[in-house]
């Protein structure tokens, strides 16, 4: 048995488009309640806001990188909080690089659950697995590399055991509870600056603003016009289920 051959055959193999899941009207409104499940109570938040995390830096870091910045490091904790470090002359690429968090799971989200409902669920899930193993590359601490790593192996494990038809319905989930996820994010931040202004230097909108004077209200509006519009992606293939079950 070559193990590390099966999981890269499989791997490749699932950049393909598959035949295009039956999702039924019962079966979506159990996606929702899973994706609710999982990204809603404090609970299992504790545990999925992780990855939340891990996608939001990410987006620091594509971005840093596509911009030509020297990405130093990127560090994800127990506690939800993360860093990524870039270097920069330019003010401009580094307020890009710093904007892509917010918007980001929400923009992965909708983008799995548009990839779940097209045959192209197994595609995600191993592009999903590729890009998490390469910020491998970039990470500096213990708990990083452990929740990196945990999401990695389950994304293999999904490709490696579950049928192709049933990886699309666990992308739609997926991109749901990170749609939810990234609304939720949103909502933490407004709070910041509302209520909880002593800790404004850890606010990706306060940074924004100190970088380039714009106010951070504006910084946030634009991060839910995109979380908003992700949401609108995903739900066009949604409504269609929605009204053959009404």
């Amino acid at each position: 048995m070559n193990i590390p051959g099966d999981v890269w055959r499989a791997l490749v193999e699932s950049f393909h488009r598959t035949d295009l899941p039956v999702i039924t009207f019962p079966e979506l409104l159990l996606a929702v309640l899973t994706a609710t499940v999982l990204s809603i109570p404090r609970r299992s938040w504790k545990y999925f806001g992780l990855l939340a995390t891990a996608v939001h830096e990410m987006g620091h870091a594509f971005a840093a990188l596509t911009t030509g910045q020297r990405l130093s490091g990127i560090r994800l904790r127990l506690d939800h909080s993360g860093t990524t470090t870039s270097y920069s002359r330019s003010r401009l690429a580094a307020a890009w690089s710093c904007f892509w968090g917010y918007p980001v799971p929400a923009l992965v989200g909708a983008a799995f659950v548009v990839c779940g409902f097209n045959g192209w669920g197994p595609a995600a899930i191993a592009g999903s697995a590729v890009a998490l193993s390469a910020s491998l590359l970039f990470l500096r601490n213990v708990a990083g590399f452990l929740i990196t790593a945990s999401a990695i192996v389950a994304a293999l494990a999904l490709i490696l055991l579950v049928p192709d038809a049933f990886v699309g319905h666990v992308a739609v989930i997926l991109g749901l509870a990170l749609l939810v996820g990234a609304v939720r994010d949103l909502l933490k931040l407004t709070h910041v600056h509302l209520r909880r202004r002593d800790r404004l230097p850890t606010s990706d909108a306060y940074l924004l603003y100190r970088a380039t004077a714009v106010p951070s209200a504006i910084w946030i509006t634009l991060f839910a016009g995109l979380v908003t519009g992700s949401w609108l992606v995903a739900w066009q293939p949604i409504s269609l289920i929605l009204l053959r079950g009404a």
